[in-house]
């Protein structure tokens, strides 16, 4: 297996040189995935967000709103895998349009909810169609765009993320309270039908790359089927396993520390519930920067370099601001969130490049989709693992040890896979 890197000697290109390169299509594909990204996102942490309001609204424990959380994100895992590897038999285009319909219209069903049980069932089908939208979305757009601007285009793309989590908090906040207390959470949801009229952008047998169809028209003559189990063949196993193994990592030290920042805001920092919502909320922000910069020096680093450069940005970031004498001074604590959130929320953005040039065309979107959402499903290792040490240690002490240990796993990871940066994916296709 070839790998290309970036010439040392090669002029800077910035952030948007590939867009004004790319052909109509691309350009349609990039908006398509960004905005249907942002939404996802969006649509996911609402949840979250509106845990309180629906707590009160169907008479739920926090126990019982905690395992919808859960169930969803288990079913995305399923769903994702799923949809990845119909996307390497059907298209990307086609599955990318059915799974953003199916979350849409799920979304949208959650605010008829009338009951736990109901909101339950419906947020585990939504998460089918959840988990597959990104990782087909991504092996789209990687798979038509020029190797030397993927990482450009595709960490963009996933800065939609931190633009969902600012959407979702004011559905969340504001938009919640301008309605009465059974009606506002209820048109939060309805407005998860609109990511729907997204798939009008997308025009199936167009915006399909040509490398899929290559690909699928090797597999017809040959009469070659696809399998979901295919990424486990000896020929793929190694690089499914290292992948998934990375996206552990990533993803796990990531949730170890932000799922718990709130709780450490409030009993080790002396804020309010609502203060410590806000602030944490804050750290998005230097997530959005922390995209951009990502999809700037994935390009010209490589994909390995900058997950190893942001898991350790992630670790001297996070000890900073749980061990530093901060206070609760929101002059101290928003500026170190904001930094804490670009290493946090950027580490993601070269994903979906470094996943797309190590699969061949024939698995990439199920290999793809499998690793990512394996690591989103698995992380509850790190979840749990901080949960159990805080019993006998400070909350502090536990995300930090947690944190550590998942960037551990993504730098071990990266120094067992190549080095893929500018690979053309035609001539991985060869190999």
């Amino acid at each position: 297996m070839s790998s290309a890197t970036p010439e040392p000697g090669a002029a800077p290109e910035g952030v948007s040189a590939w867009y004004a390169e790319s052909t109509p299509p691309v350009r349609r594909v990039f908006w398509t995935c960004s905005a249907a990204w942002a939404l996802d996102a969006m649509d996911a942490l609402v949840y979250q967000y509106l845990i309180p309001v629906l707590v009160l609204a169907f008479g739920m424990t926090l126990a019982e709103a905690g395992s919808i959380a859960s169930a969803n994100y288990f079913a995305s895992a399923l769903g994702g895998w799923m949809g990845g590897w119909l996307a390497d038999r059907f298209g990307r285009v086609r599955v990318l349009q059915i799974t953003i319909l199916w979350f849409s219209f799920f979304s949208f069903l959650s605010g008829f909810a009338q009951d736990y049980e109901q909101l339950l069932a419906i947020r585990i089908l939504q998460g089918l169609g959840f988990g597959a939208e990104w990782a087909v979305g991504a092996v789209l757009l990687g798979e038509m765009i020029s190797p030397r601007h993927r990482g450009k285009a595709l960490g963009v793309v996933h800065s939609g993320a931190a633009i969902g989590s600012g959407l979702a908090a004011l559905l969340a906040g504001p938009v919640v309270m301008l309605f009465p207390q059974d009606l506002g959470w209820r048109v939060v949801f309805w407005i998860g039908l609109l990511p729907a009229a997204l798939v009008f952008f997308l025009r199936r047998g167009n915006d399909d790359s040509p490398l899929f169809k290559a690909a699928r028209e090797r597999a017809l003559k040959e009469r070659r089927h696809s399998s979901p189990l295919l990424i486990f063949h000896p020929r793929y196993l190694r690089i499914t396993a290292l992948t998934a193994l990375l996206a552990l990592g990533a993803q796990g030290s990531g949730y170890a520390v932000s799922n718990y920042l709130t709780t450490f805001l409030t009993q080790e920092r002396g804020l309010t519930i609502s203060a410590a919502g806000f602030f944490v909320l804050v750290n998005s922000v230097g997530g959005f920067f922390g995209f951009l910069v990502n999809a700037y020096l994935s390009d010209r680093l490589g994909r390995a370099t900058i997950f190893r450069l942001f898991g350790l940005g992630f670790v001297l970031t996070s000890a900073f601001y749980l061990y530093a004498p901060l206070g609760s001074s929101a002059w101290t604590l928003m500026p170190a969130g904001c930094i804490y959130g670009f290493f946090q929320f950027g580490i993601y953005a070269s994903f979906g490049p470094y996943f797309t040039e190590l699969f061949p065309t024939e698995v990439r979107a199920n290999g793809q989709a499998f690793a990512y959402n394996f690591g989103r499903a698995f992380s509850f290792i790190f979840i749990q693992g901080v949960a159990l040490l805080a019993g006998a240690m400070a909350l502090s002490t536990g995300m930090m040890l947690m944190g550590f240990a998942g960037v551990i796993c993504t730098v071990l990871a990266t120094l067992l896979l190549p080095e893929t940066a500018g690979r053309d994916l035609a001539e991985l296709d060869r190999h």
